[in-house]
């Protein structure tokens, strides 16, 4: 009865994800970038995010550790920060060009251990795995209390 306690999805999901970070890690280190950088990375690309708040905010840690990855991220020559016009006490943060260049190889080869991971599904099972997940996701941060991404 104990090992059913190890088919539980929270259990497999938990082992899939370590997985995924594993692999990506491995294949994200020789272009220069983390697994946890990536939200950053994609929200300043996108525009989505700019000072630490808000990127804590969108990559859905807290803002200890946001200011902990930026210093990393700084000290790697991936961001920039800048005063923020508008107040002072704040810093606005950027890519750097390192960082916007090296950035679509990241992408691709996220995508491409992704491809791999799923071999053996089908386009519409890794949609809906992909739908699945993010209903999920998203009573977990009900049940938690925990703010969506913007």
């Amino acid at each position: 009865m104990a090992d059913e306690v190890l088919s539980t999805p929270g259990h497999l999901i938990s082992l899939a994800a370590r997985g995924f970070a594993r692999l990506s890690e491995s294949r994200l280190k020789p272009l220069g970038f983390g697994v946890g950088h990536l939200p950053v990375l994609v929200a300043l690309r996108d525009g989505k995010a700019h000072t630490q708040r808000d990127l804590a905010r969108f990559a859905r840690i807290g803002q200890p550790p946001m200011a902990q990855m930026l210093a990393r991220m700084e000290r790697d020559g991936l961001i920039q920060r800048t005063r923020d016009p508008s107040d002072g006490r704040s810093s606005r943060i950027v890519l750097t060009r390192a960082a916007r260049e090296r950035l679509p190889a990241a992408i691709a080869t996220l995508y491409e251990g992704n491809r791999q991971a799923l071999a053996g599904f089908t386009a519409t099972e890794a949609s809906q795995l992909a739908d699945l997940l993010t209903r999920l996701i998203d009573n977990l941060d009900q049940l938690t209390g925990a703010e969506t991404s913007p």
